[in-house]
């Protein structure tokens, strides 16, 4: 597995995540930066060989996605027996911690309101806000409306104004 190409870094786990696995497992034994390289390769290692182990074993089962159960299949057939057991509590525990964050993840649920009711009552929000839209277009239609009608008064006034100047100065034409 180890190659020189350019892509042994994207092949690798993390060299962080593999310092704090060290330090939470061994925390008071300093590891040499050679040893810690040569943990994060045989992990590196590791996992390739599992996976091309269960990849193996899902398409001879023609299955297109590897299941927890192919992985624990290639254990086994790999001489890894020994440790299925503390890998399908660590499954079951991912599995508990998966179902807890789906069920905080959803809102709906933790409102503790039937799915029909919060449909009601969004349906009820949206007739109130439709309402109140139409009522305000009422409104401003009217308001223009009143305008139009200032606008044209003021147009006749003015007009009559200029009517009464006109007739006014005819008469002054009159009387000269």
């Amino acid at each position: 597995m180890a190659s020189s190409s350019g892509n042994d870094d994207d092949l690798t786990i993390p060299r962080a995540a593999i310092n704090k696995m060290i330090k939470e497992t061994l925390p008071n034994v300093r590891v040499a930066k050679d040893a810690r390289e040569l943990v994060v390769n045989c992990c590196t290692e590791f996992i390739h060989l599992i996976s091309s182990e269960a990849n193996e074993i899902c398409n001879k089962s023609e299955k297109k996605t590897i299941s927890p159960e192919h992985v624990i299949q290639a254990l086994e057939s790999l001489g890894f027996g020994p440790y299925i057991s503390e890998v399908k509590e660590v499954l079951q525990e991912c599995k508990t911690v998966a179902l807890k964050r789906r069920k905080a993840g959803s809102r709906l649920e933790n409102l503790g309101i039937p799915e029909e009711e919060l449909l009601r009552q969004q349906q009820e929000l949206f007739a109130t806000a439709r309402q109140q839209q139409a009522e305000l277009a009422q409104q401003e239609w009217l308001q223009m409306q009143q305008a139009a009608r200032q606008a044209q008064l003021a147009a006749a006034s003015a007009s009559a104004c200029n009517q009464a100047g006109s007739s006014q100065d005819e008469e002054d034409d009159d009387d000269i």
